[in-house]
């Protein structure tokens, strides 16, 4: 299996991010690119919101046989932990903490949790690293959505 690797890529998930964001222009933060696109603050801001529900997501798994999820609707799920959260830096504080929180409990995990499974409507299949790989390809989904949209030029900008 690739539980380390998996590991090691949300490891360091903050600082990819913390680094990325600094080179960032503080203007170019909150830079609209098109109706329907995110500004890079908003996306940090949903990375950064994600973290303690995929956290309470990761903990259902070591305390119950087979989690039944719901899908997760961010418009309507703001979880007031995080909603106070404004500055750059508190929202990267934020996504760190509970990140390293994950990283405890995932590292924590036998063979027998690697492999529990769950039911989730979203999806054909799931269970415990199936999510911990969902969380990682998540992160970087967001990141390479940010790149594109503080750096690509707006003939080649990706409509989504």
């Amino acid at each position: 299996m690739y539980q380390q690797e998996l590991i090691e890529g949300l490891r360091i998930g903050p600082q990819v991010l913390r680094y990325f964001t600094a080179a960032i222009p503080e203007e170019r933060l909150h830079l609209r690119r098109g109706e329907g696109f995110w500004t890079l603050y908003e996306h940090v801001e949903h990375l950064s919101a994600v973290q303690l529900m995929l956290y309470r997501r990761l903990e259902r798994f070591t305390r119950e046989e087979r989690p039944e999820f719901v899908p997760y609707l961010p418009d309507r799920e703001q979880d007031t932990a995080q909603e106070k959260l404004k500055a750059l830096g508190e929202l990267l504080s934020f996504y760190s903490r509970w990140r390293e929180r994950q990283l405890k409990l995932i590292e924590g995990g036998d063979a027998g949790l690697w492999a529990k499974g769950a039911l989730h409507p979203e999806y054909e299949q799931y269970g415990f690293e199936i999510l911990v790989r969902h969380i990682l390809l998540h992160d970087y989904f967001h990141l390479y959505r940010m790149e594109e949209l503080w750096l690509s030029k707006e003939e080649y900008l990706t409509r989504m």
